[in-house]
């Protein structure tokens, strides 16, 4: 019997900013990276988005970059220690629509799967926080010593998602055409394509504009947006740019 499930995003669908930042801050607190790390390459590239300058997805691109220069080198217990801390402090700060949703699908039993481009050590940690029956996330490759090489399996892209999605799907004997994912990036597309009910949530100019330009999604994608304490569901057809 096949089942439905479920398919979440983190960075800007579940988790309200990006995790990666908060992995910056700790690993400078806890002096395995210097500041400089921090204030000489990520930070001005964090403030550039927190003032709405530039794309999102750009600026995602550029963090984990950073990312997989300032953890070369580093053993593997240390960032385990460092996303355990992250997600003990940090993991409640989530949209309520999407823990609301999660608490719906448990409810109805359904197979609540992570597919994200943070480092598969933060996805764990959310994983096992919210629920999830699976997970999928960017994994940086180790040495034999157990020390970070640099290098990078991703599952930020929609290649990456979309196989992803496809290996859960034989994992679980998901039915496609009755399950749902929730995403805010271009990244995001084909997980959002491959579902009968997929979610925008607070999504990227990129991803609106393929979503737009696809008719077979354009017909079914569902837009939320979250802001303060107000839920609004939109028509992707009235959603014009400022």
């Amino acid at each position: 019997m096949t089942r439905i499930a479920a398919f979440f995003d983190i960075d800007g669908t579940l988790y309200r900013e990006g995790l990666i930042t908060e992995v910056f801050k700790k690993m400078i607190k806890y002096e395995i990276i210097e500041p400089d790390k921090w204030y000489k390459e990520v930070r001005p590239s964090f403030l550039k988005w927190d003032r709405r300058e530039g794309d999102y997805d750009l600026y995602l691109l550029k963090m984990i970059d950073i990312y997989m220069e300032a953890i070369k080198g580093i053993d593997k217990h240390h960032i385990e220690f460092i996303a355990n801390r992250v997600i003990e402090q940090k993991g409640d700060r989530v949209y309520t629509f999407s823990r609301e949703r999660i608490k719906w699908h448990k409810e109805n039993n359904h197979v609540l799967i992570i597919i994200s481009g943070s480092p598969i050590e933060l996805v764990r940690e959310m994983a096992l926080k919210y629920g999830f029956d699976d997970y999928k996330g960017a994994i940086y490759l180790l040495d034999k010593e157990g020390k970070y090489t640099g290098e990078v399996s991703p599952m930020w892209d929609s290649v990456s998602k979309k196989n992803a999605i496809d290996e859960m799907t034989q994992k679980y004997d998901i039915d496609l055409s009755q399950s749902y994912a929730y995403g805010d990036t271009s990244g995001d597309f084909t997980m959002l394509k491959s579902v009968s009910y997929p979610y925008c949530i607070n999504p990227t100019k990129e991803l609106l504009d393929k979503v737009r330009d696809d008719e077979e999604i354009r017909k079914k994608i569902k837009v939320v947006v979250e802001r303060k304490d107000v839920t609004y569901n939109l028509n992707i057809d009235d959603i014009q740019y400022v």
